[in-house]
């Protein structure tokens, strides 16, 4: 992606979907962290607990990338993966906003 050029109100919009997206991930990952602790019963259980948080940090951590001129992608896959919606992305310009919807249509298909 082309490095664009963020205006400081695109920046806020864009921090507080990130942040949005981010919290949303996490209360689901702290469900499934619940359930899974829940069923520990012996060493093994606690050890598939540490392999599945160490693996689903790694996934976050690849998934959610702040560099600017990244955004415009990571904001279409939160947005094919129910993350966010569009309209949670309300205050980036038009041209973002276009390529985001261009960008989640091609990875509905």
């Amino acid at each position: 992606m082309r490095s664009e050029e963020w205006t400081k109100s695109e920046k806020a919009a864009a921090r507080r979907a990130f942040d949005l997206a981010l919290d949303r991930e996490y209360a689901k990952l702290a469900g499934e962290v619940r359930d899974r602790a829940g069923r520990i019963a012996g060493p093994d259980d606690i050890w598939r607990l540490h392999d599945f948080l160490t693996k689903r940090r790694k996934e976050i951590d690849e998934k959610y990338d702040y560099r600017y001129s990244m955004l415009v992608w990571v904001f279409a896959r939160l947005v094919n993966e129910g993350r966010i919606g569009i309209a949670d992305l309300e205050g980036l310009g038009e041209k973002k906003l276009a390529e985001i919807r261009m960008m989640t249509e091609i990875g509905r298909r």
